[in-house]
């Protein structure tokens, strides 16, 4: 019921930055915890950032110091910030309302790419 679409991922070399956007379909962004999974071949999906609904945020070990998730309820758009990118974070980025035990809630969506390569 909640249509979730994320742009903004490409190509970058390592050391690089991205900014990636979540545009939600309805105006209930502000009343959720919203985060950033990704996914990368043969693996799980894993939650990588998640900001609540007062704007506290949380990060995994992996991206600490180096993401920052921020929200702009006003426009319903959820944004990653991605600097000192590895390879290791190549992976398809998606959004979703986080629930118990980190699960993303509604229907996913597409995903963008996220490619950190020479």
């Amino acid at each position: 019921q909640v249509r979730l679409v994320e742009s903004g991922g490409g190509l970058v070399q390592p050391g690089g930055s991205l900014r990636l956007s979540c545009a939600a379909s309805e105006n209930i962004f502000s009343m959720y915890k919203l985060g950033w999974y990704r996914q990368a071949p043969g693996r799980q999906r894993e939650l990588v950032a998640h900001i609540t609904s007062g704007g506290s945020t949380i990060y995994a070990d992996s991206v600490k110091g180096r993401f920052t998730i921020s929200r702009d309820n006003a426009r319903n758009t959820l944004f990653l910030q991605m600097n000192s990118l590895n390879p290791e974070d190549t992976a398809v980025y998606y959004c979703n309302r986080v629930g118990p035990l980190g699960v993303g809630m509604w229907d996913w969506g597409q995903g963008t790419q996220v490619t950190v390569s020479p």
